[in-house]
């Protein structure tokens, strides 16, 4: 079957990474995709519900790879809470530390090799925690310490609008459960009702935790790469 979509050019991304690169925007008016349009694209990247095989089977055929699985979750927010766990809002002296923790635990995202560099996932997301601490694209980043000049874990929030929020960047080891309480409290003080977060499908332990904390599968898509 044919893919209509359009590209459109992720700038940011491209600047990042050095790799000329857009996402298909997928659109029943669009004219059909030509391999002749892909080729002149170094990068093009697809997301699909995992429930559309027929834009998998097309989607490959015109040379996509699938990357990784991805699945969505939702956890409602409301009084009672429970006691807030002892966080604090990061601050830009402690970008530093948070940027090599960010780059040593984000290793294996969809943007690893061989479509990337061997560096560039924690690369990409040293500047993703450093950015949420400016308050550029997520709004605050939360961390638990730990010893004095260590934290035990960190999470990133974004408030969406006037009932959501959703998670950026979520770890910690042995810290799951208390980061994701610490969320649901920056969400209920700004009276949101609802926190997203998305983790890959391999992501077992992850999994566990968003169901334990009340989080509701919404969602599930596949990432492919051309």
């Amino acid at each position: 079957m044919p893919v209509h979509a359009s590209i459109e050019p992720l700038e940011w991304e491209s600047h990042f990474f050095g790799i000329e690169s857009g996402i298909l925007r997928f659109d029943p008016q669009a004219r059909p995709l030509e391999k002749a349009l892909l080729d002149s694209w170094p990068r093009v990247q697809a997301k699909i519900a995992t429930g559309r095989s027929d834009q998998l089977d097309a989607l490959q055929q015109l040379g996509f790879q699938l990357v990784e699985g991805e699945l969505d979750f939702c956890v409602p927010v409301g009084p009672g809470q429970g006691e807030a766990p002892a966080t604090v809002q990061a601050v830009a002296e402690d970008i530093a530390h948070l940027r090599e923790r960010a780059a040593g635990v984000f290793t294996q995202s969809r943007f690893r090799a061989p479509w990337y560099g061997a560096q560039d996932s924690g690369r990409f997301y040293a500047q993703w925690i450093e950015n949420a601490v400016r308050g550029t694209f997520d709004h605050c980043c939360l961390i638990l310490p730990g010893e004095p000049g260590e934290l035990r874990g960190f999470v990133t929030l974004r408030q969406l609008n006037n009932q959501d929020a959703r998670v950026g960047l979520l770890a910690g080891k042995g810290c799951g459960g208390e980061l994701m309480q610490a969320a649901s409290h920056w969400c209920a003080g700004r009276g949101l009702t609802r926190l997203y977060i998305a983790t890959q499908i391999s992501n077992s332990a992850a999994i566990r935790r968003y169901i334990r904390s009340g989080g509701e599968v919404i969602g599930s898509a596949y990432w492919l790469y051309r």
